[in-house]
């Protein structure tokens, strides 16, 4: 794998973190104040930020097709993932194992 396909791995990595997490926090956090706290602000702060960060996430995994390149099934992987809550962490894991591969293969 060349350098440029790990680095952009370990930035897919990152993001699905943080997209990850902004899914729990909209969904755990922000809509229960919403509707038990009556602030429809915790939505309308977190709800964008939110979306911002799945476009980004999804972005990464159709440019990841051509960088990486990732398979059309591991895109679709990861279109799917960002939708389900905690999806992007389980898709992380197959990103980190890629990593680990790799590493065992330059290593051999």
């Amino acid at each position: 794998m060349s350098p440029q396909a790990r680095t952009y791995l370990k930035a897919l990595f990152v993001m699905g973190l943080i997209e990850g997490t902004s899914t729990i926090i909209l969904l755990f956090i922000a809509v229960p104040i919403k509707y038990f706290g009556k602030m429809e602000a915790a939505v309308q702060i977190v709800g964008p930020i939110h979306g911002i960060l799945f476009v980004i996430l999804v972005g990464m995994f159709l440019y990841g097709r051509w960088v990486v390149p990732l398979s059309w099934g591991m895109v679709g992987i990861g279109f799917i993932a960002a939708i389900v809550p905690f999806g992007p962490f389980l898709v992380d894991f197959r990103i980190a194992r890629m990593l680990r591969e790799d590493d065992a293969f330059a290593g051999s």
